[in-house]
């Protein structure tokens, strides 16, 4: 269950920053592994022997880092303990929303993943269905993993379609009936009572991929390939890149050539998501008899080396290809990582989307790009959720509040 601590951004320090500033970068380094005692802290902030263990007193004083057990032999001077986050100092949730089943996750502030679950949940149901499950089952994970309500610090969402991250809502969801407008967000906040942020799914995915990665990975392009086609974009310093609205990375909506006869979810014709994702797959392969019904029928399938639903899938993977080739000309990524349901029985889709990529793209955006499959499988949403709800809790502003509640 969970994954290993991934990297988290740490805000530029100095002697002479604001203290909040300070106290965020010093929690970052600790949980994310990177700095395990002061002199570690010194080492990674680039702060004095003497700023560091100020702050750090004022942190374990509220309660917000602990000491552990002595590193080493020790010396002259302090004994090096262990640092790391206060258990108690808080939980965030992570919700990664399918659209047949959602992940969802409790993890302290160290990374340290307390209760991890899968619930079968159409997102047709509409919102109100939807956050009534949703909530009901993080309260009793809350509940399980005996963490009182109030420990909850954050809580990240990802939904399956283009989303206002600002307002916290799904702005006219292809395959989210009823979920237009509709405040997740505020909704999500009222229930728990903690800062809540809502995103496109691949977007935390691909945030949870590159910081599971080295930063050099980085920039990176996260290409989910399920019930529609997504991406999301990492930039080189490992921000998540959403644009101006949100809607950077929606590439399931790019024009394909020669499908002017197949009609999107999203009202448009010839979208690449309507001609080559997983369920356009499935939907060509229902026709025949004894064809697949769901998509776990179509990864059986795969796993099976069924020659059909195998020849369909390559079919898919060269469309597929010639859109990736074209955003790697766009973009110019240094590693792209394709995930969903697909990816993981097997590397036919992974293969036709190489082959593809490297001859139609020019060797100048290449010579360095790596393709892959993701190292996170279906952990990669609940990871970037995981990070970007630690993150807002150990944010400056985050960190100043946690300071004063646990104080």
């Amino acid at each position: 269950m969970g994954w290993d601590p991934v990297r988290l951004t740490v805000p530029r320090t100095s002697g002479r920053a604001d203290a909040d500033l300070v106290l965020s970068g010093l929690t970052r380094l600790i949980a994310s592994g990177t700095a395990e005692s002061r002199a570690d802290l010194v080492k990674h902030s680039g702060l004095s022997r003497s700023t560091v263990n100020s702050h750090l007193d004022a942190l374990i004083s509220a309660g917000v880092v602990a000491e552990r057990g002595a590193l080493g032999g020790g010396g002259r001077g302090r004994p090096a303990h262990r640092l790391a986050i206060a258990p108690r100092a808080g939980v965030v949730l992570g919700a990664d929303v399918g659209a047949h089943s959602s992940r969802l996750a409790v993890a302290d502030l160290g990374q340290g993943v307390l209760a991890e679950e899968q619930v079968e949940l159409d997102i047709e149901v509409g919102p109100e269905k939807s956050l009534d499950v949703l909530t009901e089952k993080l309260r009793t994970m809350l509940r399980d993993a005996d963490v009182a309500p109030a420990e909850a610090k954050a809580l990240v969402m990802g939904l399956p379609g283009p989303v206002d991250s600002h307002m916290g809502m799904p702005v006219r969801p292809p395959i989210m009936p009823g979920w237009d407008g509709f405040p997740v967000g505020e909704t999500m906040a009222e229930r728990f009572d903690c800062t809540t942020s809502v995103d496109n799914d691949v977007n935390l995915m691909a945030l949870g991929e590159a910081r599971a990665l080295p930063a050099e990975e980085s920039p990176l392009l996260f290409l989910k390939i399920g019930t529609g086609i997504g991406g999301g974009l990492v930039s080189a310093t490992g921000e998540l890149h959403r644009g101006s609205d949100g809607a950077a990375g929606d590439i399931g909506h790019i024009r394909v050539p020669g499908a002017d006869e197949v009609t999107c979810q999203c009202g448009n014709v010839g979208c690449v998501e309507a001609v080559a994702s997983a369920a356009a797959v499935l939907r060509e392969l229902r026709t025949e008899e004894g064809g697949p019904e769901t998509m776990e029928d179509l990864a059986q399938l795969l796993r099976d080396g069924d020659a059909t639903a195998i020849r369909r899938i390559r079919t898919a993977a060269a469309t597929i290809g010639e859109v990736v080739a074209m955003l790697v000309h766009f973009y110019n990524p240094k590693r792209i990582v394709l995930g969903g349901l697909i990816t993981s029985v097997g590397d036919e889709l992974l293969a036709g989307v190489r082959s593809v990529v490297y001859r139609r793209a020019l060797p100048l955006a290449t010579r360095h790009l790596a393709l892959a499959n993701s190292t996170l499988g279906r952990s990669a949403g609940l990871a970037g959720a995981v990070v970007a709800g630690i993150e807002d809790v150990l944010s400056p502003a985050g960190i100043h509040r946690l300071v004063h509640e646990t104080s």
